[in-house]
């Protein structure tokens, strides 16, 4: 085995994924290791796409616009195409990530004001029942 090549152990250890994982990405056709009997070689393009995949999955891309940024690779135009519909993609995934920080920021304020409403609603009972006894 060369340096460029690393077993699907390897891979999963480099990468911090699942053997499934792996398996899976290429089932949808995004890695393509070779093969030496039952054994799964992976390339240093492999490497590189599995990076991609985690990273876009990581920003929230669905695997088949991964698929297709990848794809792009092969345009030939010093990946323009792919970096630009890259770019395009990450500005929505952005947008979509910043609304619902939003919600999210929104949301959390309004539990930590019912929290507090509540911690003093029973605070008061409390106090209530101890000078009751």
């Amino acid at each position: 085995m060369t340096d460029d090549m690393m077993t699907i152990r390897e891979m999963c250890d480099a990468f911090d994924v699942t053997p499934r994982t792996l398996r899976f990405y290429e089932s949808k056709e995004l890695l393509f290791p070779e093969r030496d009997g039952q054994k799964r070689l992976f390339t240093r393009r492999d490497r590189g796409r599995l990076k991609l995949i985690l990273r876009g999955k990581r920003f929230g891309f669905s695997l088949e616009e991964i698929r297709q940024l990848l794809d792009l690779y092969q345009m030939g135009d010093q990946q323009h195409t792919q970096l630009l519909r890259a770019y395009e993609i990450a500005k929505e995934r952005l947008a979509d990530m910043e609304s619902k920080r939003d919600e999210l920021t929104q949301a959390i304020g309004e539990l930590q004001t019912q929290i507090d409403w509540a911690g003093k609603i029973i605070d008061s009972n409390e106090t209530a029942n101890k000078a009751a006894e």
